[in-house]
C-alpha cells in the first residue's frame, strides 16, 4: 500500500514540473512599475499626500529613469 502511495506522490510532483517547466514568464514593464509603485501610496484622507507619492511614482518608473533593462 505504501509503495502505491509513494508511485502517486512521485507521478504527481512530475507532472507539476513538467507544467511548471512549460510555463512563460511575463516581462514587467513601466506600467507595472508605476502600478506597483501607486498601490503602495495608500494614504486614507489626505489627498495632498497621495498626490505627492503617485507624482513620485511618475518620476521613479517614468521613461526617463536610470532603471538598466535588459530586452534581450
Amino acid at each position: 500500500m505504501k509503495m502505491k502511495m509513494k508511485m502517486k506522490m512521485g507521478a504527481v510532483v512530475m507532472l507539476l514540473f513538467i507544467i511548471c517547466s512549460q510555463m512563460e514568464s511575463v516581462q514587467s514593464d513601466a506600467f507595472d512599475c508605476l502600478d506597483a509603485c501607486q498601490t503602495g501610496c495608500v494614504t486614507p484622507g489626505d489627498l495632498r499626500l497621495q498626490q505627492r507619492c503617485e507624482r513620485k511614482c511618475q518620476i521613479k518608473c517614468g521613461p526617463d529613469s536610470t532603471v538598466e533593462e535588459d530586452r534581450g
